[in-house]
């Protein structure tokens, strides 16, 4: 039997690289040869025990690869198709999937966490994806590196836009790491004039800068609320996104929106956490707080079109591994070191 190199979900902090057999396609169903996968942030609260995932999955939901194989009756791809993956695994008869939001699926199943994802040289994609037309064909010119990054970009752009994030507008970000930055370099690309980002740690700081951040705070030296006030003449932001698993910095982030200004719970927290912020202020002055949680198959399209048009995506990559070298991506997240690490398999 043909085996692959995959890694291995055992459990909360044990994941390792092993051989596993090629996955065998049924009918509907397609055969991924991967290209090349990513580590999310979602991935590392798996890790760390904060979100469920099935023990023995193959992790991994950003992916960009080649069709290999497709099964009997399967016409929306064909072998040697380049394309990328929506990983959501959606029931299409639902009240969210009927009106186009499959990411709130009520049966929601997701590759990565409840059937085996990206981080292996090939992957099984589901008949329910494929009929879904969850695997959306890229450009011939666009590379995997890049279009492995559709999947977060999709979530950012979501993002974005639930926060009606308008051209010559004003956005704070918290946190600096790759989905901070993310919302950095799409939120530029939509026209937003001014964006302050915060984050403590001064390497990613400097990323941000480098990204054309207007103004880069560190919360432990600045105020954010102050700073933000000065750049909007006393207004306010328009737009805030919280890209920190941590509720500490909501206070301020809610406090230097404008009245009637949108602020998004981006990131996924560890359970139980709990917020205490002053009721009045949400309603009074007519605050929005929302949160998004990954992105809609019409996101997914529009991300890889806007990738091939954003030249600094490329730049939030910054750790390239092997097969073999799987966890090591982790590693390299877990201890901040750099951006985006991705693990390279064709």
């Amino acid at each position: 039997m043909d085996t692959m190199q995959a890694l291995i979900f055992h459990g909360p902090g044990n994941i390792r690289v092993e051989e596993r057999p090629i996955p065998v396609i049924g009918p509907g169903e397609a055969l991924l040869k991967v290209g090349v996968a990513s580590v999310c942030a979602s991935d590392l609260r798996v890790f760390k025990g904060e979100k469920k995932a099935k023990f023995g999955v193959i992790p991994g939901h950003e992916m960009a690869g080649v069709i290999q194989q497709v099964g009997e009756g399967v016409d929306e791809v064909a072998a040697g198709d380049r394309v990328i993956v929506c990983p959501i695994i959606a029931c299409g008869e639902c009240y969210f999937c009927l009106i186009g939001r499959r990411n709130r699926c009520l049966k929601r199943v997701t590759l990565g966490y409840d059937e085996d994802g990206g981080f292996a040289n090939y992957v099984r994609i589901p008949a329910s994806l494929v009929h879904l037309g969850h695997v959306i064909k890229i450009d011939t010119e666009m590379d995997y590196e890049l279009a492995a990054m559709t999947e977060p970009f999709a979530c950012v752009l979501n993002s974005l836009e639930s926060c009606r994030v308008q051209p010559g507008g004003t956005m704070v970000i918290i946190g600096a790491g790759p989905m901070g930055l993310m919302h950095l370099v799409l939120g530029r690309a939509l026209g937003a004039a001014r964006i302050i980002i915060s984050d403590p740690v001064e390497a990613r700081l400097k990323a941000a800068e480098e990204l054309g951040a207007t103004v880069c705070i560190n919360p432990e030296k600045d105020n954010l609320i102050k700073e933000t006030m000065a750049m909007t003449s006393g207004l306010g932001a328009d737009a805030g996104f919280l890209s920190v698993g941590n509720v500490q910095p909501v206070e301020d982030g809610l406090g230097a929106m404008r009245k009637q200004g949108y602020f998004n719970f981006f990131a996924g927290f560890p359970p139980g956490s709990r917020l205490d912020i002053d009721a009045n202020r949400i309603h009074y002055d007519e605050l929005f707080l929302t949160g998004t949680q990954n992105a809609t198959t019409d996101h997914y399209v529009r991300a890889a079109r806007l990738l091939s048009v954003l030249p600094d995506a490329r730049k939030l990559i910054t750790h390239r591994y092997g097969p073999s070298d799987a966890d090591k991506a982790y590693e390299s997240r877990l201890g901040m070191d750099g951006l985006k690490a991705i693990v390279r398999y064709h």
